[in-house]
């Protein structure tokens, strides 16, 4: 799995024009899952966002996780995020996840998430044109990859 993770302000999710979800201060989490990841991926990733210390104290140093500040997130799911661009100039999307895959991991991580990090987790449509809208805050935006736990 590989996670966009960006620190908002505020952020929205609207699908034809209707808003779907919204929130204020927390994280927008672009997730694109891929053939070989598995709920071992995802457990991994769930407790990794929901400690990552990205919020600022009183300070303004980022000693602070999702969990301790009371914050709100959004997945959106991204398959985009495993393009291969190695040949040619239209990507390759072959290693992202089929959505009968993809589907049950999707939501099993927005669950999990919201159960390990004790907030409100909302999503986007899966498979839907969606217009994400935020205001990234530092700005901060981290990628992780379930499969490179170095970076």
């Amino acid at each position: 799995m590989r996670v966009v993770i960006q620190r908002v302000s505020q952020a929205s999710v609207h699908v034809n024009a209707k808003s779907i979800c919204g929130i204020s201060q927390g994280l927008v989490i672009l997730l694109g899952i891929e053939n070989n990841d598995t709920v071992d991926d995802m457990n991994w990733l769930t407790k990794k966002i929901s400690n990552l210390r990205i919020f600022s104290d009183s300070e303004g140093k980022m000693n602070f996780s999702i969990k301790e500040i009371g914050g709100e997130m959004i997945v959106v799911s991204q398959f985009t995020l495993h393009a291969k661009t190695k040949k040619g100039n239209r990507p390759s999307y072959i290693n992202a996840a089929k959505p009968e895959y993809a589907i049950p991991l999707y939501e099993k991580l927005i669950n999990e998430l919201g159960l390990e990090s004790g907030c409100n987790v909302y999503s986007g449509e899966f498979g839907a044109n969606m217009q994400v809208s935020l205001i990234n805050d530092g700005p901060v935006t981290i990628i992780i990859d379930s499969k490179n736990k170095k970076l």
